[in-house]
């Protein structure tokens, strides 16, 4: 459980569950009918115990079989209702749940969007998962037990306590009393007892999520350095706090549904004894006592559910809370209200961006001004840490600059819509995810409408054209999962290929040479920085300073400062960074 989450005050997590039963709003109409279908499927049942008694008295007393006709038609009659009812119920009821929850997941999936990456800082990829999967199923739970069968059970309890009252009061009375006390105590005792498990279970769940995540992840490391019982451990502690969480539920769970049964049983032993001295009295028609008694045990039906829909409400609350820390989180970057028309032309300017990071003393940026021209081949060099994939981030906004702008073709980025910007603002990331398809399948995420030749002449640009040819079912190789199929700078040029292909003003490349050798990363880097026939600007962040004697320009960044900036000889004949950088290469 985060700070956020646990610190969160009861009404928080209440008017989260609020909220999230509020989505059942546009479609009030199936939860309207979904109660009429789950009361008449009662009432249908209990009226099928309450005929079967007065049948099984009438046919003890040997009367003419004519007479008991009425009775038997009467029971096939509420059976046949009660399983077309219940049927309905169930069917209207579970769509609407399920829709309810889809149009949840469209939401979550809506928000966190804009939330990647930035937004996301601290929170594991297991717990993300966890919330869009576990804690929008246990909101079913809200929508199948916790909205309708409580207003069924007050429909019930209202029309069978009448129908009673009118043949024996005594026995209405206490049947209302036993309902309320397994209707409404029974329900507030498992929600008070079962709070504490019900707000450490989604954390539970989550943790084990996020645990199992990184093992199947990273299980070829930990295979390599023989860490494998400990992580079979931590997953084990994890399933043991789970189980530990949802133990006390299930203890509450039984004592309560036991405690229903022994409500239902004294209400029917006094129903019974009460219907025995009205028979006795002559105020009741002895026929009738047995329905009346079968009638109790029926009605029961109503509430049985109810405290066991209590108990999982402490959990719903929680889930909604987890799920609104991701829906309600505040957007790094939003889009400003009129987006200005994208410029189809220009340069892309950095005017001394500076960027700080919360919670963080040093700047990740100091007043970085860069500036990427039509065709120019840019470099940003340095060490890791010292701003470079930052700068990227801001460039495409995944951030804005804590200070100073950036402009595409003399409009303040912040102007344009996202979409737009990123789509004229390609950036490369380091660690760019191949999808479990074709090699051409990924390439062609960044132009859909390109063709097997355009695909080629990318790889080709990228490096891969030999590699290419010589595969047997060529850009038709399947990659594998997360690319495990392909080497790791195979995978790091398939997603260059992706930057080379895709329509933009601007291509941001970062950390290119990754995974290459030192000669792979020379001959790409000379590649980009001599080939011009691509008129694009292009920004190659790289600590790998061997290959980039062909860039208009290097800059040197050094702990979020510029320490030194132009080409490659302007920089070697100064002795500076550079220097320094390329000697111990």
């Amino acid at each position: 459980m985060s700070a956020a989450e646990a610190n969160l005050p009861e009404t928080g997590r209440w008017a989260a569950l609020a909220r999230a039963a509020r989505l059942v709003s546009p479609r009030r109409g199936q939860l309207v009918l979904s109660i009429v279908l789950g009361a008449g499927a009662i009432l249908a049942a209990v009226g099928l115990l309450a005929v079967a008694g007065v049948l099984i008295s009438k046919a003890a007393l040997q009367p003419e079989i004519l007479t008991l006709t009425i009775f038997t038609v009467g029971v096939r009659a509420l059976a046949i209702a009660r399983a077309l009812l219940r049927y309905g119920e169930r069917l209207v009821s579970h769509d609407l749940a399920f829709r309810v929850l889809a149009d949840l997941r469209v939401r979550f999936f809506e928000r966190l969007i804009p939330l990647v990456p930035e937004g996301l800082r601290g929170m594991r990829s297991g717990d993300v998962l966890s919330r869009f999967v576990g804690d929008v199923d246990t909101l079913q739970d809200l929508y199948l037990r916790a909205l309708g069968p409580p207003l069924i059970a007050l429909l019930a309890i209202v029309l069978l306590a009448g129908a009673v009252a009118i043949v024996l009061p005594a026995a209405a009375a206490v049947l209302i009393a036993t309902m309320l006390i397994a209707g409404l105590l029974l329900p507030a005792f498992a929600a008070r007892a079962g709070r504490r498990s019900g707000l450490r279970e989604a954390p539970a769940r989550a943790q084990l999520s996020s645990e199992l995540v990184e093992l199947v992840s990273g299980a070829a490391e930990l295979a390599v350095y023989g860490r494998e019982q400990q992580w079979a451990e931590r997953i084990e502690d994890a399933d043991a706090k789970l189980a530990a969480t949802e133990r006390p539920g299930a203890w509450i769970s039984g004592l309560t549904s036991g405690a229903g049964v022994a409500i239902g049983g004294a209400a029917m032993i006094a129903v019974a004894a009460i219907g025995v001295q009205a028979t006795s009295n002559g105020q009741l028609d002895g026929v009738l006592l047995a329905g009346i008694v079968f009638l109790t045990i029926g009605a029961f039906e109503a509430v049985v559910g109810l405290p066991d829909a209590a108990q999982r409400l402490t959990a719903c609350a929680q889930a909604a809370a987890r799920l609104e820390t991701v829906t309600e989180a505040p957007v790094p970057v939003s889009d400003p209200p009129s987006p200005a028309p994208m410029p189809t032309g220009g340069e892309l300017l950095f005017d001394n961006v500076s960027v700080r990071f919360e919670g963080r003393a040093d700047a990740a940026l100091s007043n970085v001004s860069a500036k990427l021209a039509p065709g120019a081949r840019i470099a940003l060099v340095g060490a890791s840490g010292a701003g470079k994939t930052t700068l990227a981030s801001c460039a495409v906004r995944f951030l804005d600059p804590t200070s100073g702008s950036i402009t595409l073709g003399g409009v303040d980025i912040r102007q344009l819509s996202q979409d737009a910007l990123r789509s004229a603002v390609r950036l490369v990331s380091q660690d760019a995810y191949l999808f479990t398809t074709t090699v051409a399948q990924n390439v062609r995420l960044a132009a859909p409408d390109a063709d097997d030749q355009q695909i080629i002449t990318a790889l080709s640009r990228a490096g891969l054209g030999p590699w290419i040819a010589s595969l047997p079912e060529g850009i038709e190789t399947l990659v594998g999962e997360e690319g495990a199929e392909v080497s790791g700078g195979q995978r790091g040029r398939i997603a260059l290929a992706r930057g080379f292909i895709a329509p933009s003003q601007v291509v941001i490349l970062d950390e290119p040479t990754a995974n290459l050798d030192a000669a792979g990363a020379r001959d790409l880097l000379s590649a980009i920085g001599s080939e011009r026939s691509d008129r694009r600007a292009m920004l190659v962040i790289t600590h790998t300073v061997d290959g980039l004697e062909e860039f208009d320009e290097i800059i040197v960044l050094e702990a979020g400062d510029v320490v030194e900036r132009g080409t490659w000889s302007e920089l070697l004949a100064s002795g500076g960074a550079l220097a320094r950088l390329s000697a111990a290469a």
